[in-house]
């Protein structure tokens, strides 16, 4: 049976606008909409559609989150996945944590392929795909805008500043996806309501053996500065005066 591992995170709602608390600890999640991460959404449309081409025979939507992750997998469930585990932890923790816990499941499901987004909209770290392949000791392709898997192996398309690069990588391996690789499909009511009948186990991050560590503080969450007014000009030459009179042109 060859199953498709799909690491997700619950992050605040993409359209939500960000809001720091007053006294510059953090975001402000109280009473916000969540979402399942925009990059891991691709992520699992595209296990979806392996599946259901009969290149998978499984596929297997996880996070790590506190519970009220569970409504994000049940997305998950709702868009095709068969199964959902949730390691269940209630505070924050750092990507390497993240990579030892998946590595947990990853050895307790033995999958062909792990595929998550790229990074996450809320840190934008980008480091939890390749510490799970690094710690797995299995091959890496990031960033992927197309995806093919011939048997053992898998070939990724992906973007780089010299135009497109193709790797081929040894099955299994850990797939990160970039924007490109395609539009996830709408959740219908039918699917929502099938997906609550579906398997949801839950582990508990403290029970699996996993290192709880904390090599990072954050000292202050500070919003960007605002905009200044924009100004509108007649013709170029009014520009050009504007751009002088702010010291960008001599």
């Amino acid at each position: 049976m060859s199953k498709i591992l799909v690491c997700i995170k619950r992050v605040i709602d993409y359209n939500v606008r960000i809001r720091v608390k007053p006294d510059g600890s953090g975001i402000v999640t109280d009473g916000v909409k969540m979402s399942i991460n925009p990059f891991d959404e691709i992520a699992l449309e595209e296990a979806v559609r392996l599946k259901e081409r009969g290149i998978a025979s499984e596929v297997i939507v996880v996070s790590l989150g506190p519970t009220e992750t569970q409504q994000q997998l049940r997305v998950g469930l709702a868009m095709g996945a068969d199964r959902a585990i949730l390691i269940q932890h209630d505070t924050a923790v750092e990507p390497v944590t993240v990579a030892r816990a998946f590595l947990k499941v990853v050895e307790q499901e033995a999958p062909l392929l792990v595929i998550t987004g790229k990074q996450a909209i809320d840190d934008d770290n980008a480091q939890t795909g390749q510490m799970l392949a690094a710690l797995w000791n299995r091959p890496q392709a990031c960033f992927a805008s197309r995806l093919e898997i011939n048997g053992n192996s898998a070939l990724v398309t992906r973007e780089v500043d010299d135009g497109m690069e193709t790797l081929e990588v040894d099955l299994p391996a850990v797939v990160t996806t970039d924007l490109r690789l395609n539009e996830p499909r709408y959740v219908k009511l039918p699917e929502i309501m099938k997906a609550k009948k579906k398997q949801l186990d839950v582990l508990m991050l403290n029970d699996m053996g996993v290192p709880v560590s904390q090599q990072f503080t954050t000292l202050k969450v500070s919003p960007p500065p605002v905009r200044q007014k924009g100004v509108l000009v007649k013709d170029a030459k009014e520009l050009i005066d504007q751009l002088k009179l702010k010291g960008v042109l001599q």
